[in-house]
């Protein structure tokens, strides 16, 4: 495993995450099951101002208000994944304003959401997952208007947020073309990386480098996107690299080509991948989109499993004409944003995704 031997002494015992039943998978309900549950639901109501709804499994719902102002609307609050409060808070508010990023939009107000054992609960933790949260979305330039809080078993905290774009500026995960390029702008792993932390595996240096991306906002790589002419985009999270790959797929009507050795990975995840660490999400994921995938046979087994691994407050995927690409991997350089060409969009063939080496 090279420096990263998951037999060294595990770092100091964890709080937080021994706390939660599926840290690494931020508790999130596997894809097949929500599939199962919302097919059978009737159709939503339609309005002309609903610009994007929950049909194509886009990042957020963007509602038309007038002809230069529509409104971007999401939710997302789960389980610690790493034991600072601090740190989940900041990371909670990273993760819940990334989907209007991934929208072309500007995250404007929050409401907090808030489970956590009153009884038996520290207050100072729960001041300290509130400040994290407060300072992360100060920084984005985000007010927070108020919020709900509950007694739960288990900590649980997050943000609904409300943005705004214009109606005509809106990036869904439904516009990819033929011959666009596929841009990814954070290594991914970070699943992987939380469940070796829950098990006592996780050496302090990459906690620290994982922690720090998660609190990572994706505030300047959407800057980037807005200004370079970009066709779609999603955030990488809970369903993994593929599955958002595969939504932007079905959704642009399009098949999408990941070039595994390309993707970029966060240190230690192929070795911990190598070593079975994985969280029930990944495997959910990998069950859900296997039937989706066509391998090319030379990708290996850790390798695979990173590409399926739910993230947390995850980069976005990036969907750009080629014509494009460079100058869109400037302009995230120079804003000091992680950015890696992995992929690129094909007419549609047998499958939504292929995955060659």
């Amino acid at each position: 495993m090279g420096a990263y031997r998951v037999s060294r002494p595990p770092v100091e015992a964890p709080r937080l995450t021994q706390q939660v039943a599926c840290a690494g998978c931020a508790a999130k309900i596997p894809i097949q099951v929500l599939q199962e549950i919302l097919g059978a639901l009737p159709p939503p109501s339609r309005s002309p101002r609903l610009l994007v709804g929950p049909e194509t499994w886009d990042d957020a719902g963007v509602y038309k208000m007038s002809p230069t102002l529509a409104l971007v609307q999401t939710v997302d609050f789960f389980t610690p994944m790493v034991d600072d409060p601090y740190d989940f808070g900041a990371i909670a508010a990273a993760n819940a304003v990334s989907d209007v990023y991934a929208m072309g939009g500007v995250p404007k107000l929050a409401l907090s959401i808030l489970c956590f054992p009153a009884e038996t609960g520290d207050p100072a933790v729960l001041r300290e997952i509130v400040r994290g949260g407060a300072d992360a979305l100060k920084q984005a330039g985000v007010l927070i208007m108020g919020g709900h809080s509950v007694r739960d078993p288990e900590i649980k905290f997050g943000y609904a947020v409300t943005g705004e774009v214009h109606p005509k500026r809106v990036v869904t995960n439904a516009g990819a073309k033929n011959g666009d390029l596929l841009v990814l702008t954070k290594p991914i792993g970070v699943g992987i990386l939380a469940t070796a932390l829950k098990r006592g595996l996780l050496p302090r240096p990459l906690l620290q480098t994982m922690t720090r991306q998660m609190k990572t906002l994706n505030r300047a790589a959407s800057e980037a996107m807005r200004a370079s002419g970009v066709h779609a985009a999603t955030d990488v999270t809970g369903f993994g690299l593929l599955g958002h790959a595969r939504n932007i797929a079905r959704a642009s009507k399009k098949t999408i080509r990941i070039w595994s050795s390309a993707v970029p990975l966060l240190p230690g995840v192929r070795e911990f991948a190598a070593q079975g660490v994985a969280s029930s999400g990944l495997h959910s994921n990998r069950e859900a989109i296997e039937p989706d995938i066509t391998w090319d046979g030379a990708t290996p087994e850790p390798l695979r499993l990173a590409l399926v691994d739910p993230q947390t407050s995850g980069g976005l995927l990036i969907a750009v004409p080629s014509s494009k690409t460079e100058a869109l991997i400037r302009r995230l350089k120079r804003s000091k944003v992680s950015a890696a060409v992995v992929g690129e969009v094909l007419a549609p063939g047998a499958r939504p995704l292929e995955v060659t080496a």
